[in-house]
């Protein structure tokens, strides 16, 4: 039968790759990673457009604009307000504070459209939404982003289960049962 030789085609091929791929391996390296235990844990590299995060906190303020999109190319070569200054600064002071191994202290700040830049990663800083404060810790993955992104002024909405009085949900719903007597109809509130 062409099915059965089929199949014993495709085990031997099977049996061939695994051994010429156990082949390729020098029997010394296997013996070596069984000796050195559980696999060493690997650490993701932090990069805003392929530059990791220590080499952009090196570079000069110039250097690394030149990274971002136009609308944030422009508003740096238009000027940077004081107040975006003194909040860095602040961010920084609470940084060198902080005691090795833990949080800065929440800086609150009103300024939604500041930019994150890389000076202000891992910082923690208070963002105001109209009604509180947002604690949000600063990753390097949000530089390039405005503060405004992380903190929603609106509070999301969740749907329940139409109920008595809506529109399409109350057609399915029994609002009320009809008793019947002998003598007259009446209508009662289901409960």
């Amino acid at each position: 039968s062409s099915a059965a030789s089929d199949v014993q085609k495709r085990q031997e091929y099977m049996g061939i790759l695994f051994q010429s791929r156990m082949a390729e391996v020098p029997k010394e390296e296997v013996a070596v990673e069984k000796e050195e235990g559980p696999k060493k844990r690997t650490f993701r590299i932090n990069t805003f457009r392929g530059v990791e995060l220590d080499k952009l906190l090196e570079m000069k303020r110039e250097e690394y604009v030149k990274l971002f999109r136009a609308r944030h190319r422009r508003k740096f070569r238009r000027g940077v307000l004081p107040k975006y200054v003194r909040l860095q600064e602040k961010l920084k002071k609470a940084k060198k504070l902080a005691a090795q191994g833990e949080k800065p202290k929440t800086i609150k700040t009103h300024y939604r459209n500041c930019l994150i830049v890389p000076e202000m990663v891992h910082s923690v800083v208070g963002i105001y939404n109209g009604k509180k404060f947002h604690e949000v810790e600063i990753k390097p993955e949000m530089i390039g982003h405005y503060l405004a992104e992380f903190s929603l002024t609106y509070k999301q909405i969740t749907h329940g289960k139409p109920g008595q009085g809506s529109t399409h949900g109350s057609k399915f719903v029994a609002l009320k049962q009809i008793h019947t007597d002998n003598s007259r109809l009446t209508f009662t509130n289901k409960k």
